[in-house]
């Protein structure tokens, strides 16, 4: 066995995982592992061996190994966060009012309110001030279990507001504990400046935003909001093709307000994930399914604005891959915890347990092309687990609104603590 081990979690009464490097899709999204009384050997932020504890080698540790007593608790991957919007100045509370009046997301928004006040508030911000705002909100998602997250820029919309984003994120990655991806997503609305110039715009994001986010390497995937009022399909097209060309894997924002048929470009485009995508219809899921596009859907969106739900059993059906994740952001999704998430995910998509930890996992994982690394307890992988004060992987579905992490994991070190 290669090199000393650093770390031994010992006593686990349920080990839950999934197993590969690649997003799964129907039946085999509920394929995972459980070890019961298993054990987690871990060297160098690596996990070298899994197994059965009562089969344990002792020789394998020595006093120099750290032992973790999981005291017979659920142990499962570091939960991944597909989809966030977690670099922004200003909450938006108030909107919450308007929403209870009947205003619609996009009725705010053509208001000047919802992602344009955001805007308004984050061109304001320093560096320091969007660094400090996204450190403490991922502070909250480490606690609730997440050690993988997707970050998107998109409420500056000027090259320097964008790039100052795309910046706050390079530095949240080095300075804490939480693994990040970031997605460049100035095709996020129409800035004020550009209201009555579209086109203008979309050549802003083309000639200048997307070169020179490739240039300093701050960005590996390029987003777009295609939506009523927003981006259309050819538009959306152009922009995640200019972006493809500048070496950024696409996302998109599809069929998340209307039905647009945005999730058909996403096979076009080639792009790594389809996010939202609770109006696609038929035509659109049946294009996905003959792509290797993972869905990232994101039920806690649905709860907020008291819109349907996505159609996570037809893509079952379908063989789709199923991502679940926050879309934490001020607007339409304020909240950093993927546990209520995950419970909405059993029971408004009718995914079981073991579907939605590979969707918060493996397949989260792959969304943002680190399926290799993370999203699986598998000797190789990353050391990145939780353990839940949960006895099982039911519970954790099962009792919800309130935080169940007892430990976090990451690279083979306790990141939180709260066993005590």
């Amino acid at each position: 066995m290669p090199g000393k081990i650093d770390l031994l979690v010992r006593n686990i009464g349920l080990l839950a995982t999934p197993l590969g490097n690649e997003a799964k899709g129907g039946k085999k999204q509920s394929n995972i592992l459980l070890i019961q009384n298993a054990y987690i050997a871990v060297s160098d932020g690596r996990i070298i061996k899994v197994g059965i504890d009562n089969e344990y080698n002792k020789d394998i540790s020595s006093f120099h190994t750290r032992v973790i007593d999981a005291k017979h608790s659920l142990v499962t991957p570091g939960l991944v966060d597909a989809h966030t919007h977690l670099i922004f100045a200003g909450w938006r509370q108030k909107e919450l009012s308007l929403k209870l009046k009947g205003y619609t997301y996009l009725d705010i928004l053509k208001q000047g309110g919802g992602i344009l006040s955001t805007v308004q508030s984050t061109r304001k911000a320093s560096l320091e001030e969007l660094v400090e705002n996204g450190s403490h909100a991922l502070d909250i998602m480490l606690a609730h279990g997440t050690t993988t997250c997707e970050v998107k820029s998109g409420y500056g919309l000027t090259v320097e507001d964008e790039l100052k984003s795309l910046q706050a994120i390079r530095e949240l990655h080095k300075s804490q504990n939480v693994e990040l991806a970031a997605t460049f997503m100035g095709a996020h609305a129409i800035p004020e400046e550009f209201k009555n110039n579209k086109k203008g715009y979309i050549e802003l994001i083309c000639t200048q935003m997307i070169p020179q986010v490739a240039k300093q390497g701050i960005a590996e995937f390029c987003d777009v909001f295609c939506e009523d009022s927003v981006f259309d399909l050819a538009e959306s097209r152009q922009i995640l093709k200019c972006g493809k060309s500048y070496g950024l894997i696409p996302k998109i924002h599809a069929d998340e307000i209307t039905s647009m048929g945005g999730a058909r470009i996403a096979g076009e485009v080639a792009a790594i994930s389809a996010e939202h995508l609770i109006h696609a219809g038929e035509e659109e899921l049946e294009a996905m399914s003959h792509s290797n596009t993972i869905a990232v859907l994101l039920p806690g969106t649905s709860l907020y604005l008291g819109e349907d739900f996505a159609q996570a059993m037809r893509m079952k059906e379908l063989n789709i891959p199923v991502a679940i994740a926050t879309d934490f952001n001020p607007g339409s999704c304020p909240t950093e915890s993927l546990q209520l998430p995950m419970t909405l995910a059993c029971l408004k998509y009718k995914l079981s347990p073991e579907e939605v930890l590979t969707a918060v996992t493996l397949n989260a994982a792959a969304a943002v092309a680190r399926a290799e690394q993370v999203g699986t307890i598998e000797k190789g992988k990353q050391a990145d687990f939780v353990i839940w004060n949960a006895p099982d992987l039911e519970f954790l579905f099962y009792h919800y609104g309130v935080n169940l992490v007892n430990q976090v994991i990451k690279k083979g070190r306790i990141v939180v603590d709260r066993s005590c």
